[in-house]
């Protein structure tokens, strides 16, 4: 399998840090003042999803996973690997209790931003735990919403929030769902450059949530 380091992904973290049908129930929030879906479907792009332009997650898809999902078109996906003898890999390929195994470009599409996927090795927590786990994992992390849906027969847990940045003196949105598998839970994260470019790849997001499935 083509892939890369952690590693290898450092620049690109450190400027993106500095610059089947889907039924969904609201769920608690844990921030106050936070509403139900936050900030991040706002404008033309809310609750659309992009045209498809392949599958990731299966042999020959760029990323063996878990799970299999839609991507938008021109979106590239890449394996990350993380090299155990490095504490860069440890800290920009782990957060809270999963770590990074692939990576899905906008580029190639026209937007500054990823799709990342995330898996972690504990089967006995909810996908509402994961997801608690990996926002708490980032400091800057505030104003959490978190939903359920269900794909299929899958259930999914999301959870839309906003990221401080320091260097760039604003907060931006980002969101994730989680899912559980018979290996483990797994997290796809959506973060981009600011909250515009956000908001602009949420159709590709929102194609993945809906499409996801084990296998």
């Amino acid at each position: 399998m083509v892939g890369r380091t952690v590693r290898g992904l450092v620049p690109v973290l450190l400027v993106a840090g500095a610059l089947a049908g889907c039924s969904t129930e609201s769920d608690d929030v844990t921030d106050a003042g936070a509403k139900p879906g936050g900030g991040a479907t706002a404008g033309s792009t809310a609750g659309k999803t992009a045209a498809r332009g392949g599958t990731v997650g299966g042999a020959g898809s760029g990323c063996a996973l878990r799970v299999t999902f839609d991507v938008a078109e021109r979106w590239k996906a890449q394996a990350v690997a993380i090299e155990s003898d490095s504490p860069v890999d440890a800290a920009l390929g782990t957060q809270g209790p999963v770590s990074m195994v692939c990576e899905i470009d906008a580029k190639p599409a026209g937007h500054l931003g990823f799709l990342r996927v995330w898996q972690g090795d504990s089967k006995g927590g909810t996908p509402r735990q994961v997801l608690e786990g990996f926002v708490a994992a980032d400091e800057n992390a505030s104003k959490t919403t978190y939903t359920r849906s269900t794909v299929g027969k899958l259930a999914v847990t999301e959870v839309s929030y906003t990221v401080h940045s320091k260097v760039m003196e604003e907060s931006r949105e980002a969101r994730a769902f989680a899912v559980a598998t018979p290996d483990g839970p797994v997290v796809v994260h959506l973060g981009g450059l600011d909250s515009q470019e956000h908001r602009a790849m949420l159709p590709a997001y929102e194609l993945a949530k809906r499409s996801v499935r084990l296998g």
